[in-house]
């Protein structure tokens, strides 16, 4: 037989004891200790526990769909949180949000707070500046929150499409205003597309529609009459006038006779013309002439005014003659 016996296992050796073990898991715990720590505070710093804040109440009948810790947006970006909601001695809601100070410079004491609830998704916070250049929003403030809630517009929306649904009833029942009006819109028709035609709708009654169209058809024919004399009548006066020995050739034979007088009229006023000319010439040597006379009477009247001076130097010398008289020629 053969030996299965083996041979005996050797014993390792125990490991050498850890140096400073306690030590090294002491530092451990602490390192932990410190880890959580810091974490707790970076999460509470990440959450603005140790940013600087001021006071915003918001004031609404009921705080429905507002939750602490829910954001407060402006222009879609958060600058503040609701930190706690509480019931306000007046029976109203009141949130208190903490605004960061470094946000808090966009809202002024014009801006407005709504609450927002949605068909769809939780309520919203919103805040809205309409003049930035108003007055900044101090702390602790209190102001309305306005309410827009699209569920509470179903029942009127409910109530709108019941009346509506039933004023529709009433436009299309058989003994409606409608219905009336489509059946004399009917008649109309049927009486327009009848024998008489328009004539039918306006005379109402089959009688007076064949009076009328008896009238009318004796007015055309008389239309036609008067039209065929009044034809005749121009025919006649076209050929009064511009036929041959009408006025329109008596007309032109007398502009042709007014053509030549006005020719003799002119050449005469060119006759008158040359006379005037010799005229001008002869008044112009006339009144030479009366100045060559004024000249001559002027001479005369010298020649005779020194004759007196003579005839009165005679006379002075002349004793015995008194008569100093001169006749002239």
């Amino acid at each position: 037989m053969t030996d299965t016996t083996s041979p005996p296992a050797t014993v390792a050796p125990p490991p050498p004891p850890v140096r400073n073990a306690e030590l090294k898991a002491a530092l451990l715990l602490i390192l932990m200790f410190v880890l959580v720590i810091g974490s707790v505070l970076y999460l509470m710093y990440a959450r603005g526990a140790f940013e600087s804040t001021q006071r915003l109440v918001l004031q609404a009948d009921d705080s429905d769909g507002v939750s602490v810790g829910m954001d407060v947006t402006f222009a879609g970006f958060p600058i503040g949180r609701v930190r706690s909601i509480e019931l306000g001695a007046d029976g109203k809601a009141r949130v208190l949000v903490d605004v960061p100070r470094k946000d808090a410079h966009w809202l002024r004491v014009s801006s407005i707070f709504t609450l927002e609830r949605g068909l769809v998704g939780g309520a919203k916070l919103r805040a809205f500046t309409g003049l930035p250049t108003d007055a900044p929003l101090p702390d602790g403030a209190a102001r309305a929150l306005l309410v827009g809630d699209a569920g509470a517009e179903i029942p009127h929306l409910l109530s709108a499409a019941k009346d509506l649904l039933q004023n529709l009833s009433n436009l299309t029942a058989a003994d409606s205003a409608l219905e009336v009006s489509l059946h004399n819109v009917e008649g109309v028709t049927g009486k327009l597309n009848g024998p008489a035609g328009a004539m039918g709708l306006i005379a109402g009654d089959d009688k007076e529609t064949q009076k009328l169209l008896a009238r009318a058809n004796a007015l055309m024919v008389t239309m036609n009459e008067l039209a065929h004399k009044t034809d005749n009548l121009v025919g006649n006066a076209d050929q009064r006038v511009f036929g041959k020995g009408g006025v329109m050739s008596d007309t032109q034979a007398t502009v042709v006779q007014l053509n030549g007088l006005l020719a003799d009229a002119r050449a005469s006023l060119k006759k008158m013309d040359a006379v005037l000319i010799e005229a001008q010439a002869v008044g112009a040597n006339a009144r030479e002439a009366s100045a060559d006379l004024g000249s001559l009477r002027a001479e005369v009247e010298s020649s005779l005014r020194h004759v007196e001076q003579l005839v009165n130097e005679i006379n002075r010398k002349w004793p015995f003659k008194h008569d100093t008289e001169i006749k002239l020629p």
